[in-house]
């Protein structure tokens, strides 16, 4: 039995941060209906990378929102209303992301569902808070890593502010949504009290840099500085950072300079002993182990490497890494193509409960696929949800 079977979750929410939320309370367990419009849906089913589609939506709607239901409504029509409203009655959780004030004006925000089902978790994902100056603000990945001051840790010291290249904001805010709603539910449990879960996508972004932000503060409101070559940590002296080889790329972590002067027979690396002059001297310091490295290819220095223990990896792309033992031995890969469309392989959830891996092959919902049968199933008669 899956931790959260029982469990029922309503998913008012598009695109990344509510429904991959959404989704991991579905690997674990609960039941997921998403509430979409009867026309049009999730606006994530229209959002499409290279080109790929399978049944008329987005390779990404699929990976997103594999293993839900579909329940299609229209909440600016009175019978629609009606129908969700019985479909609250009976829901444990509930997650949305509309802009701050729209699900009031819908009679479905956090005080209105309280009246209707004291006991429901409501999950709010927003982009910048509920109130404040920035509230009315798009809340988009890009412009969150800007302003959270995320860019200007990426990249090199005479590059332009760099993104993480992957929607962290929106991901990172998922993540925190599923924390606070699985504190909420253990507080139902014991006390029978629901509540409001609230996130948002820049509280999420700060939160990821706590280790940084912290260190600005307490050192003065001092700013951090990348390194001129090879950046890969503000604040870690060299060795850190990615290496070019002869023949591809290197990663070296943290450890003693003058060991890895020993293996790689750079003897200057000798007097650097300790962190401060390593994090001085870090762009000299990685100037001399990046000519160095380009002597000879990443295996053969992984190898002087590794016999001494020292911290080193390759670098991947994923052709090579899914081609790994180690890859294939962590079993992530799951299909979850609708039947009669295309196949559909993206990745499993990456939590294990007692050894256990949580699979599910139920693909993610054609629009309004399952409105008739919970319907039916929750009794509800008010309404036409088509």
């Amino acid at each position: 039995m899956k931790p959260l079977e029982g469990l029922i979750v309503l998913d008012f929410a598009q695109y990344l941060a509510g429904p991959s939320a959404a989704l991991r309370l579905a690997d674990l367990g609960a039941r997921v209906i998403k509430v979409e419009r009867p026309q049009g849906g999730d606006n994530g089913r229209r959002l499409v990378f290279k080109n790929l589609i399978s049944d008329n939506d987005g390779v990404l709607f699929h990976t997103i929102n594999r293993n839900k239901e579909s329940f299609t409504a229209d909440l600016k029509d009175p019978a629609d209303l009606t129908a969700v409203k019985e479909l609250i009655k009976q829901a444990d959780i509930l997650i949305e992301n509309f802009r701050p004030g729209i699900m009031d004006k819908l009679g479905l925000g956090y005080e209105d569902v309280k009246k209707i089902n004291s006991k429901i978790v409501y999950g709010t994902v927003s982009g910048y808070g509920l109130d404040g100056p920035w509230v009315k603000r798009p809340g988009q990945d890009l412009m969150i890593q800007s302003l959270s001051g995320l860019t200007l840790l990426n990249g090199n010291q005479d590059d332009l502010p760099t993104p993480i290249a992957l929607a962290m904001a929106d991901t990172y805010a998922g993540i925190h949504l599923v924390q606070g709603i699985l504190a909420c539910i253990y507080r139902r449990f014991k006390t029978g009290e629901g509540g409001r879960v609230s996130v948002s996508l820049l509280e999420s972004m700060l939160d990821l840099q706590f280790e940084f932000i912290a260190t600005y503060i307490n050192d003065d409101h001092t700013l951090p500085t990348r390194a001129k070559v090879n950046n890969a940590h503000v604040y870690l002296p060299a060795p850190y950072g990615i290496y070019a080889t002869q023949d591809s790329f290197i990663a070296l972590a943290m450890g003693s300079l003058p060991d890895l002067g020993e293996i790689l027979d750079i003897p200057a690396l000798a007097d650097y002993a300790d962190d401060a002059s390593a994090f001085a001297q870090r762009d000299k310091i990685k100037q001399l182990i990046q000519a160095t490295l380009t002597q000879d290819t990443t295996e053969n220095w992984l190898a002087k490497l590794k016999s001494k223990n020292y911290w080193a990896s390759e670098v991947l792309n994923w052709k090579e890494l899914i081609d790994r033992p180690g890859f294939k031995s962590l079993d992530m890969l799951v299909h979850v193509g609708r039947p009669g469309h295309r196949d559909i392989i993206t990745t499993r959830c990456p939590i294990r409960i007692d050894g256990e891996i949580y699979k599910s092959n139920k693909w993610a919902p054609a629009l309004g696929e399952d409105t008739q049968k919970i319907m039916q199933e929750f009794k509800i008669t008010k309404g036409d949800a088509n």
